[in-house]
Formats: C-alpha cells, structure tokens, sequence
C-alpha cells in the first residue's frame, strides 16, 4: 500500500445518524473528528461519500455532520438496507465513478456497517485506510475487536490528525495553516 494521496483518496462516512450516535461510546470525540475529516478533506479536495442504514429507522445524519457536510460538500446521504455499503449499487456506483482507489472511512457502528464496508471494498481491491478515533460502536470491545480485525484483514490504521497531514504533504502552506487550525 502506498501512502494517502489526495488526488488518490475518497472519504466515506457512513452511518452517523441521530437515534445510533446517542448511544455510541464516546460519541462526541468520534464526531469531533469526523467534522475534522470533513472539513479537512473539503479544504484538499478530496471527495466525499455519506451513508445512512435506514434512515426511517435510525433518522438521519447528525445535526452537527449534516452541517459540516452542507458547508463543506453540499452532500445528500446514500440510504441503505444492508449492513455493508458495498451492498448497495449506489454507493458502489458512486465509489466507481470517483476514480479513486484509496478510501479514508470514518462512521459507525464499527463492529457492523463499518467492518462489512471495509471487508467488502478490501475484496474489491480498494486500499482502505481505517480512522480509528473517527469510529465507535455501542461498546468500545466491540470497536476495538473491529479495528483488530479489519486491520489483520488489510486495512491501514490512522488518526484524524495523521491522516490530515498525510493529505496535506507540505508544511509552511496556506491548507497546512487551515490543517493546522482545524486540529487543534
């Protein structure tokens, strides 16, 4: 696997919705740093993708993303049924069409939509690149055995801030500045 390139990578949050994030271990840190990735991503150029796992259901993407997103993006969410995104034509269809191989994926809950995304698109040859304090579960082992897992099955591990700065490449620029300010 080669390191993040911008011109390369595709950020895909999935399923970061009202009624689940109540609910999730250490939500608020996990959303903190999706907003970063988001707008960090934005501020790059690299694309983004957003799912929701039955929105009727579970209601849709946190006010705070939802913000971020139509600041940022201008995004409507992909709906879904099935656990893994990689089930759902659109999303693969989209995921195609950007042309791009690296995915950053961010979102909850990582024991089950997250892993099964993962799995699915480390099957179908995309490099995937794990933002571990960018996702959660209802219970942190069962986060923390995901992670375990979805690492021993191929995918990279990162942070918010360490996959910002690998984006970035440059210190003393104008993004490295904005990078800068948006992690602290």
């Amino acid at each position: 696997m080669t390191r993040l390139d911008r011109k390369n990578a595709l950020l895909v949050v999935i399923d970061v919705q009202e009624r689940l994030a109540a609910v999730i271990h250490e939500q608020e840190a996990m959303q903190k740093n999706i907003d970063r990735l988001i707008r960090g991503c934005h501020l790059l150029g690299v694309p983004a993708i957003v799912t929701e796992q039955y929105p009727r259901g579970l209601g849709s993407t946190t006010g705070l993303l939802q913000n971020s997103l139509r600041e940022t993006y201008g995004l409507k969410a992909i709906q879904k049924m099935c656990f893994s995104a990689g089930g759902s034509e659109e999303f693969m269809s989209a995921i195609r069409s950007s042309g791009r191989r690296q995915v950053l994926i961010c979102g909850i809950e990582t024991h089950v939509c997250v892993y099964q995304t993962v799995k699915d698109l480390l099957d179908a040859k995309f490099e995937i690149t794990l933002v571990a304090d960018a996702v959660s579960s209802r219970t942190a082992l069962n986060r923390d055995i995901a992670i375990r897992r979805m690492e021993r099955d191929g995918a990279k591990l990162s942070s918010t801030e360490m996959a910002l700065f690998e984006l970035t490449v440059n210190a003393g620029t104008d993004e490295f500045k904005a990078i800068s300010r948006l992690v602290k």
